[in-house]
């Protein structure tokens, strides 16, 4: 494996995205351990699209308008889903104590289903993974599997990253009502935002 495609990865999962966007949300408004548990989702959810890419399926949606269009709009319904939930939370981003343990599974489902009803990510790995694979070698498979697992690694690093970050700054924001206002209604535009992004989407 290639140092060029590390830093190539490092630079694509540090830009920041609806995985991010909902990492930083949760570490703001839940705190470290549920800024966990977003990140553990949002790599989870990596999974269908970098196994789709391997085995080919991902060609399909390129190749089916169908396919591509159902699945790009569950991935519109639920951002406009989250951005509805982040809206009608009445603890602004938050949970209350003894809600907390119950919500870490919630929050690893969203997070995976952020990216599960992603078309474009299922693209990304298509068109990003064979650049650093020869397709005559004799373990082209071996190879595109160890660098997916090696992607989905940095992705839960970086995550965990901005999760904490975000979580360090919980109690400094937290204890601000307007600036938690200001932040759960910027989340919410974003989420709704990236909803529309993808609506316009074309494979």
């Amino acid at each position: 494996m290639s140092l060029e495609y590390i830093l190539t990865s490092f630079v694509v999962i540090l830009l920041p995205g609806t995985g991010v966007l909902y990492t930083v949300a949760v570490g703001l408004g839940k705190g470290f351990r549920p800024s966990i548990a977003a990140a553990f989702g949002c790599t989870l959810g990596i999974v269908p699209a970098a196994l789709a890419s391997i085995i080919g399926v991902a060609a399909v949606f390129h190749t089916s308008a169908l396919a591509f269009q159902i699945l790009k709009y569950l991935g519109v319904a639920y951002l406009f889903y989250m951005s509805w939930s982040i809206l009608r939370s009445g603890n602004a981003l938050g949970v209350s104590g003894e809600e907390r343990e119950r919500s870490l599974y919630r929050t690893v489902l969203d997070g995976v289903l952020l990216n599960v009803l992603n078309p474009k990510l299922s693209m990304f790995f298509l068109a990003f993974l064979p650049q650093f694979v020869s397709p005559n070698s004799e373990n082209a498979t071996y190879a595109l599997l160890l660098h997916a697992f090696v992607f989905m690694g940095l992705t839960l690093l970086v995550f965990i990253c901005y999760g904490v970050t975000a979580s360090l700054t919980r109690d400094y924001v937290i204890n601000r009502p307007k600036v938690m206002a200001w932040l759960k209604r910027g989340f919410a535009a974003t989420f709704g935002a990236l909803g529309v992004k993808l609506a316009l989407f074309e494979s």
